[in-house]
């Protein structure tokens, strides 16, 4: 089974791209996206059933802000964007997937550099993502959890770990989140395979940061340990241009 993840940063503007031609070209079971920026109205009959994939969307109040999709080949056993934590169901920022075998969830966290209130709120919704992550495991299955977490975890996660120490993205606060998140029993599946630095998924397009390499790794695709075994593959995809972002793949067994 394979899944692809993409902050596409806009996915009218990615399917002006070819992203239907991205989408075959991956020949994926699933594919997620985050930060849709679109409202239901402006999703078109392209967009919703591209190539034979259905397609379940959370979306944003405020126009032209966040939202995901998550695309699958075959019909989950249920979808839902709601996780019963009023800071996990707003902004359109979660689809929550469920399969025969564990739970997907589709997520695109918070950016905390807007001040000090914004960074608590993504600390809050951190905290809330991980209490509900670990009140579904406690039912049997497992859990794939992938998405734009907006947190370099180690300093081999960015280019220039020392000049960022106090910017949002890698600040000691949300870096140790994700530690306690891997703590808890998460693998995060791209470290399995590759131990070395100079591997990201974010740039910044104003400073002409990828041609330079200048990134951060801030995509993730985490397994929780019941679905350890299964991992056979975990790849960044830097070569794919259209976001400041590249996409990101699971190989599951």
């Amino acid at each position: 089974m394979k899944l692809v993840s993409w902050n596409v940063n806009g996915l009218r503007a990615a399917w002006k791209r070819d992203f239907s031609g991205f989408l075959a070209a991956q020949d994926a079971d699933v594919v997620c996206l985050q930060e849709t920026k679109i409202q239901a109205e402006q999703v078109t009959d392209e967009m919703r059933t591209p190539g034979g994939y259905r397609s379940d969307w959370s979306f944003a109040e405020r126009r032209g802000y966040s939202g995901v999709v998550t695309y699958t080949r075959s019909k989950p056993i249920a979808v839902s964007t709601r996780c019963e934590a009023p800071v996990l169901d707003c902004e359109g920022r979660l689809v929550h997937t469920e399969f025969a075998d564990f739970h997907l969830f589709n997520v695109y966290f918070p950016n905390g550099g807007m001040g000090p209130e914004r960074l608590q709120h993504k600390l809050a919704f951190y905290e809330a993502f991980l209490a509900f992550a670990e009140s579904l495991r406690k039912r049997g299955k497992g859990l794939v959890v992938c998405g734009d977490v907006n947190t370099a975890h180690t300093e081999i996660d960015l280019a220039r770990p020392k000049e960022n120490e106090k910017t949002s993205g890698f600040m000691p606060a949300e870096r140790a989140w994700v530690t306690r998140f891997i703590e808890a029993g998460y693998h995060d599946t791209f470290r399995l395979f590759t131990a070395q630095p100079g591997h990201y998924t974010w740039w910044d397009l104003k400073t002409g940061s990828r041609a330079r390499n200048l990134g951060w790794r801030i995509d993730y695709f985490f397994v929780s340990a019941e679905l350890r075994d299964r991992v056979r593959g975990a790849a960044i995809l830097p070569h794919v241009l259209g976001s400041d972002h590249c996409p990101i793949t699971l190989t599951l067994a």
